[in-house]
């Protein structure tokens, strides 16, 4: 049976060019994309920060 181990990364400059640099790197690193949350703030229309969820599997080892 496989165990999943979850990841959590905070941005907090919320551009297009930041949120592609932590997909494609998480997704080189075997990470596979799982959800995102942003922060708004009343002031803006844009978000203040983002947090993307990742997540990956790994066979569980019986000790």
């Amino acid at each position: 049976m496989a165990e999943t181990e979850y990841k959590v990364v905070e941005i907090s400059i919320v551009t297009d060019v930041e949120l592609e640099r932590v997909l494609n790197e998480s997704a080189r690193d075997g990470w596979s994309f799982d959800g995102i949350q942003f922060a708004m703030s009343d002031a803006s229309r844009r978000p203040t920060m983002a947090f993307l969820i990742f997540k990956r599997s790994h066979p569980h080892e019986d000790g």
